[in-house]
């Protein structure tokens, strides 16, 4: 299933229609920063000045129905570390200030988990019967180290989820057509998950173009995940729309992925 696209005035971001809780992917449109971070820039420490990454946050947290005050986020290693958080986690918005993750979950009510990207492979997650949910940044390091897999693991480990009763949905990245790599990119996903990997492994002379949105759909339905919905957008074809690290060549801002725990048990 595709996400969904909305717009509240000039802000604009996706959603999957299976996850019941607020969340999204956001793109660049709707927020205050210019130049090179123009609009919607939801990362510090790229140059962008900390009062628009704020209100860029603000302007978030009004659309979805959250505070600010309970935000944890996500300090970013291309690692498999998960993170099980409360509310006596959060720090703030600068992401600086957490421990280093790669992934988030919780069950606690209110928290909004907040992972930056900017063409690696977004995850929400969301467990309609225990209330919990995830939020996962999968570079391709993380993708090789099944940290979706290990996400879907962590959640039922910790909540009592059932793998089958999670909703996942995978954002906007940089895709197949664009994410040419060595070697070392299809020898990592061959290794970690086999030849089942192969199809979306594409060889033209010695690189290779491979496909992160199917490689993280397949270990999470190899996790046990059931409904899973994925975005059909390219962070790098589309980079007027998201920020990509490899277009831009480092010079941009962040978007992410946000997830709300609001509902109550069922």
């Amino acid at each position: 299933m595709p996400l969904i696209t909305k717009k509240l005035g000039s802000l604009e971001y996706l959603t999957a229609g299976e996850i019941r809780v607020p969340h999204c992917f956001t793109t660049r449109m709707g927020g205050v920063s210019t130049g090179i971070y123009a609009s919607l820039n939801i990362g510090m420490h790229r140059g962008d000045d900390d009062e628009n990454v704020i209100r860029n946050h603000q302007i978030l947290a009004d659309a979805l129905g959250y505070d600010i005050e309970n935000t944890v986020m996500s300090h970013q290693i291309h690692s498999d570390v998960i993170r099980v958080v409360n509310k006596t986690d959060c720090r703030g918005l600068d992401h600086h200030l957490y421990p280093e993750c790669d992934g988030l979950i919780t069950n606690e009510k209110g928290l909004a988990l907040v992972i930056f990207t900017a063409d690696c492979t977004p995850i929400l997650l969301h467990d309609p019967i225990t209330g919990a949910v995830g939020a996962v940044h999968a570079g391709w390091r993380g993708t090789a180290m099944d940290i979706a897999g290990k996400a879907v693991a962590a959640m039922a480990d910790s909540f009592g989820c059932d793998p089958k009763n999670i909703c996942a949905a995978i954002g906007p990245n940089i895709s197949a057509c664009c994410f040419e790599t060595g070697a070392e990119v299809p020898q990592a996903m061959r290794q970690a998950f086999g030849e089942a990997v192969e199809k979306w492994i594409q060889p033209t002379g010695e690189k290779y173009y491979v496909n992160l949105k199917e490689i993280n759909r397949y270990a999470l339905a190899r996790a046990g995940v059931k409904k899973i919905s994925v975005s059909d957008s390219c962070t790098s074809c589309q980079n007027q729309r998201f920020f990509s690290h490899r277009v831009t060549k480092g010079e941009r801002g962040s978007q992410g992925a946000i997830i709300v725990c609001k509902e109550e048990k069922l």
